[in-house]
């Protein structure tokens, strides 16, 4: 048999720790299948052979790609490695793994029956089976799961929760020190989440920062609520993906605030996103990738939402290139140049000094979208030049040449980024908040060089305007979300 084949198995314990042995043979199982669906845990008297402990019986759906033999031969390993060796028939066992049914196959050979043989008698197989599936039918007898099971007179069977149950809420008691907390949560919590509408949408890895602010009289939040208001919101996105990153991080800050009970929440995500390009020179296409970046906050009254990218490209010293320049003309001049003539060739060729891989952010607040894809356009032209990912020899050159003859400082690709979004983006309410940072990776120092403007967009625009600087201080990010 070839291709994906459905199964359902049935697996029980009654030896030592029982739930970690179940647990541990699904670990075992996953390396040849997919398990689909599992049923809850039940605990059962055993039967044929009574003076032994109780079981605990579980039912799972699998695919396979293993035929119905070979499957068996793959289950019987996982017994021998578990500890379980033959014995007498309903002898106690560390773990018992049977096929109950494969796809619709009837099959009887001297190793393998399918269906099971037994498994419309026992109420421990149909009882969990009947949780997952009532209505898959017995391909032999032709009758539902929930029909054999209400012909059976004694059950013996009792559905375990496997939970612990705290006495009390330990997050919600009252602090030994009464004091409010500004963010509390969780960090690098890793996602795959899709992005776009429809058949337009992308898989995107993400990283996310989930805050909630803590009151003074609450221990703690829900670490737990965190991840499960994650969950819930990724599966949904894997049938109906989210427009943006900034709408994924408006729902899940949302979420939050009502998991929690929180006063605000707070979420951060930042995605690594393709891009396609195409080289300068040669002109092959490239794909980029960029840091795609979603800000959210929500209270009660409102939610406020951020969004961003961070670029890679290329700067160019213009102090170095300018020392250059002098010790250039200079030679020049000592070579029998005249003025003229020297500075003639000085501007006819680029001037060498020295390089950064500058790293490029953009946040833009506001109830208008604006597209991620724009604002690394506006970062890459910010630059002394944009970088690709592939680049042939006429590419590097142009990007060399380009570059040199295009020096900026850190503090000038923030202020082109800042003047270049203003120009692109004329419709951009007065409160909008901006912020544009530039980090150089410097070759030659031991440091980073780096500059940052942030506040909202009148503020901008007046000073780009010659009508002086705001006195007073720049609204920051987090007064933005707060406000």
């Amino acid at each position: 048999m070839s291709g994906q084949h459905t199964a359902y198995l049935g697996l029980g314990a009654n030896q030592g720790n029982r739930l970690a042995n179940l647990l541990q043979a699904q670990q075992y199982m996953r390396a040849r299948m997919t398990i689909e669906k599992t049923s809850s845990y039940y605990q059962t008297e055993p039967m044929g052979y009574e003076d032994q402990p109780k079981f605990l019986n579980m039912v799972c759906r699998v695919t396979t790609e293993l035929g119905p033999e070979d499957l068996l031969h793959f289950l019987k390993r996982i017994e021998r490695r578990m500890g379980r060796w033959p014995s007498f028939r309903n002898a106690p066992r560390t773990i018992d793994i049977d096929i109950l049914l494969y796809d619709d196959l009837i099959l009887e050979s001297e190793e393998l029956t399918i269906p099971h043989p037994r498994m419309h008698e026992r109420a421990f197989v149909l009882v969990p089976l009947s949780e997952m599936e009532p209505g898959l039918v017995h391909p032999v007898l032709d009758r539902s799961v929930e029909t054999l099971l209400g012909g059976l007179r004694h059950w013996g069977v009792a559905k375990q929760c496997m939970r612990p149950r705290p006495t009390h809420d330990v997050q919600q008691e009252k602090p030994r020190v009464p004091v409010c907390l500004s963010r509390v949560g969780v960090t690098s919590l890793q996602r795959n989440v899709r992005f776009g509408n429809g058949e337009g949408s992308e898989l995107f890895q993400a990283s996310l920062d989930l805050f909630a602010d803590l009151n003074s009289d609450q221990a703690g939040v829900h670490m737990s609520r965190f991840s499960v208001a994650t969950e819930e919101l990724v599966h949904n996105l894997t049938r109906v993906p989210t427009p943006d990153i900034e709408s994924l991080a408006g729902n899940l800050s949302r979420q939050i605030l009502k998991d929690q009970g929180a006063v605000r929440s707070e979420v951060h995500i930042t995605a690594r996103s393709p891009l396609g390009k195409i080289t300068p020179v040669s002109g092959k296409f490239t794909e980029e990738l960029y840091n795609l970046i979603g800000i959210a906050s929500s209270t009660a009254e409102r939610t406020r939402c951020i969004i961003g990218v961070t670029v890679e490209g290329m700067t160019v010293c213009p102090c170095a290139q300018e020392m250059v320049r002098s010790n250039s003309r200079d030679i020049l001049l000592k070579e029998g140049f005249t003025e003229e003539q020297a500075e003639r060739a000085l501007n006819a060729i680029p001037i060498a000094s020295h390089n950064q891989r500058g790293l490029g952010t953009l946040l833009i607040g506001s109830d208008v979208r604006v597209r991620a894809e724009s604002l690394v356009h506006i970062i890459e032209a910010s630059m002394s030049s944009e970088t690709y990912a592939i680049l042939k020899r006429p590419d590097e050159f142009f990007v060399v040449n380009k570059a040199h003859r295009n020096p900026r400082f850190v503090e000038d690709v923030v202020r082109e980024m800042l003047r270049l979004l203003v120009d692109t983006f004329p419709d951009l309410p007065d409160d909008t908040f901006v912020l544009a940072r530039q980090e150089n990776l410097e070759s030659i120092h031991k440091h980073n060089a780096f500059a940052e403007r942030f506040g909202l967009m009148c503020d901008i625009r007046r000073e780009l305007a010659g009508e002086g600087v705001n006195p007073i201080r720049p609204i920051s990010m987090d007064e933005w979300l707060k406000s």
